[in-house]
């Protein structure tokens, strides 16, 4: 009976992450998605957030991101991105530092986890 529960948990998380909504067909600069951590950020687009949640399987890790589309955003724009991705071509680092919000490992430090990017080309 456990093994037949834990099976169907397991069918059942794996079907939630996969029925989460995808990226927008046309978004917008600015815009933003939630996406399962084992997904790829596009190209274009950064992590902004980090959380738990039962839809992406059971882990104690923070398993689902919130992520926004810098691709398009005019020169001068400044964002503050999660560590868990690289800024996008023309973007540069300004600033880095600690935000509950970009704690994306189940042993959060304190150590600098986001940084402020810069729009330049």
């Amino acid at each position: 009976m456990v093994r037949l529960r834990s099976a169907s948990l397991a069918l059942l998380t794996a079907a939630a992450c996969v029925a989460l909504p995808g990226l927008p067909a046309s978004a917008a600069p600015g815009d933003t998605a939630s996406m399962c951590y084992s997904n790829l950020t596009p190209s274009g687009w950064v992590d902004v957030q980090w959380w738990n949640t039962w839809a992406c399987g059971t882990t104690f890790n923070p398993n689902m991101k919130k992520i926004k589309q810098v691709s398009g955003m005019p020169i001068g724009t400044t964002v503050n991105a999660c560590m868990s991705t690289l800024p996008p071509a023309g973007w540069v680092l300004v600033n880095r530092f600690y935000s509950g919000a970009c704690q994306y490992s189940a042993v959060p430090s304190h150590d600098p986890n986001t940084w402020t990017i810069k729009r330049v080309s």
